[in-house]
């Protein structure tokens, strides 16, 4: 067999789309300039599906700072790796501000927080360390698991009795080191991980805790440091991620932690010691969007108002949205066939409103989710045309919205099914 036969056939990630070449639902060509309203196939819609939360994408002040650094150093400086000659003075005050903001001794630049994720873990953990890792933990994290070669064990999702009984069985023969992994803010379902519960269990066995906090970091807490800020446990974190590719609508991430440990990660993460370093465009842009996300209450505010508007005119008109503290909007429909799935995107987007939907295995068979962003940029006004487009479609296409809460039953007896299996089982 040829290692390319596979590229003829119809398998792997979406590959129903790939195959008939698609550019709707699975590559849709919008105009790169993001924001509320994007143009889609020559028109504007209003858009709901990319993570810029505080709205930063459309800031003026951050454009011309670009501008301003692509004219001073343009586009690929500093040249070289941190380690040879792509470090400056600029990145490592940086790095200081990120540390102050995050309630850590130090941090870390990364040029993408995928990166990031891959290289704080590999640098940390070894043949000899087990990582503990949610089910439902972001692709990162489960490359970066792959990639140290630890030991491995998955716990249910967000399910503390299952952490405590890994942590318990391991701590009965344990050689190395143990790493619980998650995310902060689960990004395709909204929900949180109970950071307060998971830091408590952390200690009590003697391990280590790491945050992928992407959709937290700029957007929980008073202050917007995250996750852990919002459970007011932010000093339990032993090392807690951030990127740059949401709330602060650019490219990168960082890690925060002890100087000890990042220090470590500096000289020994793989993505950090063979990348180039952080382009001076994105260093300044970065630095600037944290002054205004430290500043950000009054965004945050008009974030909050625009989530709480849609949720309640989403759920009056029927529509089943998860019960989440998180700004993700998770909006799960019924469907009998894809085609159905797939008519209720083509529909909206020909009312105006840019959704994409999610499928099996995030979540259970017979359910679309349509994960919603609401941002500080957004208006009631798209509020109300996205709620009267979502009321159109649920009446043209019949939808049975009473349908999903028997197929979360169906699911939730899984789940529970699920859970009497042996929790030895590792796979993902």
């Amino acid at each position: 067999m040829d290692i390319f036969d596979k590229c003829k056939t119809d398998g792997g990630y979406f590959g129903m789309f790939r195959a008939r070449n698609d550019f709707f639902f699975a590559r849709p060509i919008l105009d790169p300039l993001p924001g509320r309203e994007m143009t889609y196939q020559g028109k504007k819609v209003i858009q709901w599906s990319i993570n810029n939360y505080l709205g930063l994408a459309e800031n003026e002040e951050l454009r011309a700072v670009a501008v301003e650094a692509a004219r001073k150093y343009g586009p690929g400086a500093p040249m070289g790796a941190r380690m040879m000659t792509g470090n400056t003075q600029k990145h490592l005050d940086l790095e200081a501000k990120f540390a102050s903001f995050m309630g850590k001794e130090d941090a870390i630049l990364f040029n993408y927080g995928y990166l990031g994720v891959l290289g704080t873990i590999q640098a940390l953990c070894d043949k000899s360390d087990t990582i503990l890792i949610d089910k439902l933990a972001h692709a990162s994290m489960v490359d970066a698991m792959f990639m140290s070669q630890a030991q491995f064990r998955v716990w249910k999702h967000n399910d503390l009795d299952s952490l405590e009984l890994h942590l318990k069985r391991i701590n009965k023969d344990r050689k190395g080191g143990v790493l619980v992994v998650t995310e902060g803010v689960f990004g395709m379902t909204g929900d949180l991980a109970p950071m307060a519960d998971i830091c408590y269990l952390k200690d009590k066995y003697d391990a280590r805790l790491f945050v992928d906090d992407a959709h937290g970091f700029g957007v929980m807490g008073p202050n917007g440091r995250g996750t852990g800020e919002y459970y007011k446990c932010l000093d339990k974190i032993d090392i807690n991620l951030g990127t740059f590719a949401k709330a602060f609508a650019a490219i990168g991430g960082v890690a925060g932690s002890t100087h000890e440990v990042c220090e470590w990660v500096r000289f020994n993460a793989r993505t950090q010691v063979f990348a180039k370093s952080l382009p001076m465009i994105y260093v300044e842009v970065i630095s600037r969007a944290l002054d205004l996300i430290a500043n950000g209450n009054d965004r945050r505010a008009k974030m909050w108002n625009i989530n709480t508007k849609l949720k309640a005119g989403l759920r009056e008109l029927g529509y089943m949205v998860g019960e989440v503290p998180s700004p993700v909007t998770p909006v799960f429909v019924h469907f009998k066939d894809l085609q159905i799935g797939m008519a209720i995107i083509q529909k909206m987007r020909e009312e105006g409103i840019f959704i994409t939907g999610v499928a099996y295995p995030v979540v259970p068979r017979d359910i679309l989710l349509f994960r919603m962003i609401p941002t500080a940029s957004h208006t009631e006004d798209d509020v109300a045309r996205t709620i009267a487009a979502y009321k159109k479609v649920r009446d043209e296409l019949h939808l049975d919205l009473a349908a999903v809460k028997a197929a979360y039953i169906r699911h939730e007896a899984e789940k529970k099914a699920e859970n009497k299996e042996d929790d030895d089982k590792t796979e993902i």
